[in-house]
């Protein structure tokens, strides 16, 4: 199905005000943009403005938050949290706080003990597409029973989240996790979290390049100054998989003015992004990541005969709001237009920078992608995109119903192996539920995947697995005996 942008469809999506799904935490109508002929000096729409060279702003007459001037100072991400981690200290003063949180964790308190603050710290993986090895799983169960508080949680990014790490053991957490094919990077801070795609192992062409392309547009955002390893093991070089030469390449192309010459952060700088960024892949009718609802929302286009081609992108999105703000709000993606598969990462990149030279650092209740697109219009902002992208964007294509599954019990991989979806009580994985998956995954060596629904599925299982793990399973009360498919947030 497809419509007209801003009109009250398009390809799927219900845009029309009365027909507005409420948020699911908020119960308030969600923000959808009018259409940009409604707006002040808006163009009409499906018009584009012929792509022009971007002017960079003078930053001397930008008011800045206490956080950008952390960041400014910190000799990228480093300081003061370098000296605050070795101190005798149970804790980090706030400069450090703001900064760690780059790295992957926050500094938090125990709010049941009153009259003392008891620290301790929360940490968060970074997962592309929700994949984690098997190495890296029970490295994860290890670590929450030795220096966390027994349990792990499992994220609607597809990630992990540890808690009840005291200070004087983050080092030996994080290069443990940093050493088992894992990372905490950019799990958290002013720059692109983990991005999402759809967590089922299916081998379909579609699935597959919806996967990679999220692993390399991650790989794209990743910080590139070196601290996490400065800091977390000793600047030591730890083996991985080299990175592709596309994402180098994209990377470190400043053709249309988006990098930072000979900074150890191109695409970065010092000052990284104004808050958080989210970023989710999926191939056409999968909306198992919530595509409306990220800053990027990237859509694998294929042609008739299954083969993926280029992409659909949508801006804008969030749910977030502050409380008692009015002014503040959730929002809905806008379509901002197609691009050929070989551009992906220069799209993407295109509309980083455009965030991060004119996101708001003022204020960071409105430095959200999405206020930005609110406050310009799809169209100045698709205009400016163009500037660094260097191209025009292509109408969007034609795309399929949207349909949700969450992936749960048993399904065929499409490789002659099974995979099995299970269905963890609000991501926590503990108690005998902890004790059994981690039986199984060690024993028949598998991969695992974390679902934006925070589910964990159980990869690459051989079809003379299924009756010894059924029944481990059932044994723990984890079988799943409901539907699976309900309709996704904003799509019907």
């Amino acid at each position: 199905m497809s419509g007209a942008i801003g009109g009250a469809e398009v390809h799927g999506f219900r845009g029309a005000a009365a027909q507005l799904p409420r948020s699911r935490v908020l119960g308030r109508p969600i923000r959808v943009a009018p259409p940009a002929a409604a707006r002040p000096g808006g163009a009409s729409a499906g018009s584009i403005r012929a792509v022009s060279a971007p002017a960079k702003k003078d930053a001397s007459e930008v008011k800045r938050s206490k956080v950008e001037i952390i960041k400014e100072k910190s000799n990228f991400l480093r300081y003061p949290l370098n000296e605050e981690l070795v101190s005798e200290a149970p804790n980090i003063n706030e400069s450090a706080v703001q900064l760690i949180k780059f790295h992957g964790s926050y500094q938090q308190t125990d709010r049941d003990v009153r009259g003392q603050k008891n620290y301790s710290f929360m940490l968060r993986t970074k997962n592309p597409c929700g994949k984690v090895p098997n190495q890296l799983y029970l490295a994860m169960d290890t670590l929450a029973d030795e220096f966390g508080i027994g349990t792990l949680r499992l994220t609607t990014r597809q990630t992990f989240q540890l808690h009840g790490v005291l200070k004087k053991n983050l080092k030996t957490v994080l290069s443990t996790v940093i050493k088992n094919m894992g990372s905490t990077l950019g799990a958290c801070g002013d720059l692109n979290r983990n991005v999402l795609a759809p967590a089922a192992p299916f081998v379909k062409k579609d699935i597959l390049f919806a996967q990679q392309t999220a692993e390399n547009i991650a790989a794209l955002l990743t910080p590139q100054s070196g601290a996490y390893y400065d800091l977390w093991v000793d600047g030591e070089k730890i083996m991985s998989a080299e990175e592709p030469p596309e994402v180098t390449k994209a990377r470190n192309d400043n053709s249309h003015g988006t990098n930072f010459p000979d900074s150890p952060e191109p695409i970065y700088g010092t000052q990284y992004l104004p808050r958080k960024f989210k970023v989710a892949v999926t191939a056409a009718g999968d909306n198992s990541v919530d595509i409306l609802t990220n800053d990027i929302g990237v859509v694998v286009v294929s042609d008739d005969a299954g083969e993926p081609i280029g992409f659909n992108i949508y801006v804008g999105g969030g749910m977030g709001r502050t409380h008692r703000v009015e002014t503040t709000f959730p929002r809905l993606a806008d379509p901002l237009g197609y691009v050929p598969k070989e551009d992906i990462l220069y799209a993407i990149k295109a509309i980083v920078v455009t965030q991060r030279e004119n996101g708001r650092r003022d204020d960071r209740k409105y430095s959200r992608m999405k206020y930005l697109i609110d406050r310009w219009g799809i169209d100045r902002f698709r205009a400016e995109v163009e500037k660094y992208y260097g191209k025009k964007f292509e109408s969007f294509r034609p795309l399929p119903e949207w349909q949700f599954n969450s992936y749960l019990g048993w399904q065929e991989q499409g490789d002659g192996k099974l995979f099995y979806g299970v269905h963890v009580d609000n991501g926590r994985v503990g108690g005998q539920a902890k004790k059994t998956l981690r039986e199984i995954i060690e024993k028949y060596n598998l991969d695992v995947s974390i679902t934006p629904n925070q589910n964990l599925i159980l990869c690459g299982i051989d079809q003379a697995w299924r009756e010894p793990i059924t029944t481990a399973l059932a044994q723990a009360g984890l079988l799943v005996r409901f539907p699976t498919s309900i309709f996704p947030l904003g799509l019907k």
